[in-house]
């Protein structure tokens, strides 16, 4: 396995992709973790990321520099170049040059993790730069702004690069990622089995003669968490599934029909919408709905997991992402990019310990996962759904009539998406209700009735968007369909923004 030192790169979990993308596994960890954690995991190799800071501000993030003690070989990108290069009293400096972007990359030699790549482009991020190597270094590749782009000390098996190999950008990045890991001596012999099959054993472990809780949504994550536990444990683990009433059209039958009847799953289904309508009636502001579907989902999954005997675990479908975007590599929340609903601890009245046989992965190894272990494919594909579910996209107050609308808009989106074949190339596809009534003609006959919004969205991981180009006739036909057959709706727009500066929700 590989170790990838987080310095707060944008990009670390590209490097932890193209790792993985050669069939061996890899952990982040922030530059805190200790050398003694880092020995029980006992890496073949370590990769130390890029990060926004200089490697001479006070307070710049450093790991224990006794890892280049260990006898392994190290590769260092971007401000982990230059915190190597720091470290043995080389110096770094503010570039006259900024370079962001393309460059092209001049090789001088064509060995180590140079091996078999001419001279390329390359993609740069960087406003410091290498000003002298230290004693042993060589530089191995230049660019127009930027004479040391690549430095190594193979006596040492010590290797740097100023660009970042991870991004698409970078035309031999994988080549160059794939020769590291070949210098680590890595098997290669990471897969979905493997990780399914350790993973199984893990929990069996673990868990003991204990059951085990989990809050099933219905979601991929949740759904693959659940499956993986029952496989280990079986009906040690018991799902609580909480209807809220605010689910898309047939979700909670479906969910029911394939998780209970064909993969005989040990499920509690809990009918709690008309207490979650309750609370929401009158409720507008959209930071209040979700504090409000949050506070009382927990107030119920808490009274039926007590309801459970020898509970001492809660399962849940936590991703890396998730547990890397909840921490910082500076050691304070400034950095933090999001904080994340599963990362954080638990009510303290549960007094269970977290099962999260998911934190090491990333949404598109969840899916594999799910395909491995026998998830159903409409499961696996399924497009992210907020926890909020429908109250984020019934825009205003809440009523059963606006969802019930809500409802049969978004059924015949889905169903035309489907259709087309568009929806595994889609991150999402939902409908939107508008607060707004606008003024239409049906039949020689006034109407004035609700705005309906469609939200289609490509992206890879969420954290930024683009709006999907999706063919005028498609958008046509849903059009028609959703003006025709849903009662309420007049009109129907179609969102062409972006993330930034949009979200992908509306609320």
């Amino acid at each position: 396995m590989i170790l990838i030192i987080d310095f707060g790169s944008q990009f670390n979990q590209l490097i932890a992709r193209r790792v993985r993308e050669h069939s061996v596994y890899c952990v982040i960890e922030p530059p805190t973790v200790s050398l003694e954690s880092i020995q029980a995991l006992k890496p073949e190799g370590i990769i130390l990321s890029g990060g926004p800071a200089s490697i001479y501000d006070q307070g710049s993030p450093r790991v224990n520099p006794a890892i280049f003690d260990l006898g392994i070989p190290v590769l260092g990108i971007c401000y982990g170049m230059q915190f190597m290069v720091d470290h043995f009293k080389g110096s770094v400096k503010k570039s006259e040059k900024r370079e962001y972007g393309f460059a092209s990359l001049n090789l001088h030699r064509k060995d180590g993790i140079f091996a078999g790549v001419e001279d390329t482009t390359c993609w740069m991020s960087h406003g410091d730069s290498i000003d002298a190597l230290p004693q042993g270094f060589e530089i191995t590749a230049s660019t127009a702004n930027t004479q040391a782009a690549a430095c190594q000390h193979p006596e040492k098996n010590l290797y740097g690069v100023q660009f970042h190999p991870e991004v698409e950008h970078t035309k031999e990045g994988r080549r160059i990622i794939d020769n590291f890991l070949a210098l680590c001596g890595c098997s290669r012999t990471w897969t979905m089995a493997s990780f399914a099959r350790e993973t199984i054993e893990d929990i069996r472990k673990t868990v003991g003669d204990k059951n085990v809780v989990l809050g099933l949504s219905g979601g991929v994550d949740s759904s693959v968490a659940a499956l993986l536990i029952h496989k280990a444990i079986g009906d040690q683990l018991t799902c609580i599934f909480v209807d809220n009433g605010l689910l898309r059209k047939d979700e909670a039958t479906t969910l029911e029909k394939v998780l209970t009847q064909n993969l005989s799953m040990n499920i509690r289904f809990v009918d709690a919408s008309q207490t979650f309508l309750s609370a929401l009636e009158g409720v507008t502001d959209p930071e209040k709905k979700r504090k409000t579907i949050g506070k009382l989902f927990i107030e119920i999954f808490d009274a039926e997991a007590h309801k459970v005997e020898n509970v001492a675990f809660l399962g849940q479908g936590t991703l890396y992402p998730d547990v890397i975007e909840s921490r910082s590599a500076f050691g304070g929340p400034s950095a933090v990019i999001k904080s994340h609903h599963n990362v954080g601890g638990l009510p303290e009245k549960m007094n269970l310990r977290l099962l999260e046989p998911l934190q090491y992965l990333f949404k598109d190894e969840v899916r594999a996962l799910g395909e491995e272990i026998g998830l159903p494919d409409f499961m696996v594909w399924r497009q992210p759904f907020p926890g909020p579910g429908l109250a984020i996209r019934v825009l205003g107050e809440i009523t059963e009539e606006r969802l019930a609308i809500l409802r049969e808009a978004d059924a015949i989106l889905l169903e035309e998406v489907k259709e087309a074949g568009l929806y595994k190339d889609l991150w999402q596809s939902f409908a939107v209700l508008l607060p707004i009534r606008t003024v239409g003609v049906m039949g020689d006959h006034r109407t004035y009735e609700y705005t309906c919004v469609i939200r289609a969205v490509n992206s890879k991981d969420a954290m930024t968007a683009d709006w999907a180009r999706l063919p005028h006739e498609f958008l046509a036909k849903v059009s028609s369909r959703i003006i025709n057959e849903v009662r309420g709706i007049n009109r129907v727009a179609y969102d062409i923004s972006s993330k930034p500066p949009a979200t992908i929700e509306w609320e």
